[in-house]
């Protein structure tokens, strides 16, 4: 840094006050650079410090790039494997679960094809059920057909038949002449018929609303062993109705039974009485 020149003060004859005025010109310039070049040289000296600063930051950082580059090359393998670990363990863990979600699967797979299996014969014998159904009402219609005719006919009969009538399931012939039981029997056997078997209460009460219906040859006899009476069908009676103090075999030969308003009565078969015929129309 220049040293300050001393100010000259000369006074000349004439110009004193311009070379003065000059004077103190040049000296403020001087000043001003003077300070210029102070502010420069502190400006240096701070740029040299931030400079040196700069490249020890610079220098400590570099330092610690290298430590945390070595750190983190150590690092990357051991981050790696545990990676490597995790992976493999979720890999098992999905192929254990998917493991079992496939045995499960074929579990409900074989359930399901059992109840196909299932459902399949259940099927095939609905359909041969329903195929022997078919069969079973093709043939009941063909009977309802056979006998709806043979009803037809056997009406026609009916009407031909003088003397017949017809009750529940069976038609009835009462004669109108007597004759003795074995006479009667074959009458009715010759029209394919028989002397009547009561079988119930309501067949007898029907026989005593009819005209004839009573004291009547029936269809029942013990010729054959003494005290079994057995229907001409060859069945024995089980229950029958006759009247108090019947059977009573008071002549030794009363063998045939009648039927009266009060019940059944034996008689002795050689006796002449009115019959009833019956035939099943079934």
């Amino acid at each position: 840094m220049d040293s300050k020149r001393p100010k000259i003060y000369k006074r000349t004859h004439g110009n004193s006050s311009a070379e003065i005025q000059d004077l103190d010109r040049e000296d403020g310039e001087e000043m001003i650079t003077d300070a210029n070049r102070d502010t420069k040289n502190r400006h240096d000296v701070r740029t040299e410090t931030e400079n040196s600063d700069t490249a020890i930051y610079q220098t400590l950082q570099h330092s610690g790039s290298v430590c945390v580059r070595i750190r983190s090359s150590r690092a990357a393998p051991v981050c790696l494997v545990l990676l490597c670990v995790l992976l493999l363990t979720a890999v098992i863990v999905l192929a254990i679960k998917l493991t079992k979600t496939v045995d499960e699967f074929y579990i409900k797979y074989q359930n399901i094809t059992e109840e196909i299996n299932e459902l399949r014969k259940g099927k095939t014998i609905l359909e041969k059920n329903t195929k022997n159904l078919s069969n079973y009402n093709e043939t009941l219609n063909t009977e309802k057909l056979t006998l709806q005719k043979e009803m037809k006919e056997l009406r026609q009969q009916i009407h031909k038949m003088d003397g017949w009538s017809c009750y529940q399931s069976s038609l009835y012939f009462i004669s109108s002449e007597k004759k003795s039981w074995t006479e009667s029997r074959r009458y009715c056997t010759d029209r394919g018929a028989d002397l009547i078997i009561i079988n119930n209460r309501e067949e007898q009460e029907y026989l005593k609303q009819v005209p004839g219906g009573t004291d009547v040859w029936i269809g029942l006899t013990d010729s054959d062993v003494e005290n079994t009476w057995k229907w001409v069908d060859g069945t024995n009676m089980t229950s029958g109705f006759w009247r108090d103090g019947e059977p009573s075999d008071s002549a030794g030969d009363e063998d045939c039974a009648i039927n009266l308003p009060s019940g059944f009565a034996d008689y002795s078969c050689k006796k002449t009485f009115k019959w009833i015929c019956e035939k099943n129309t079934f």
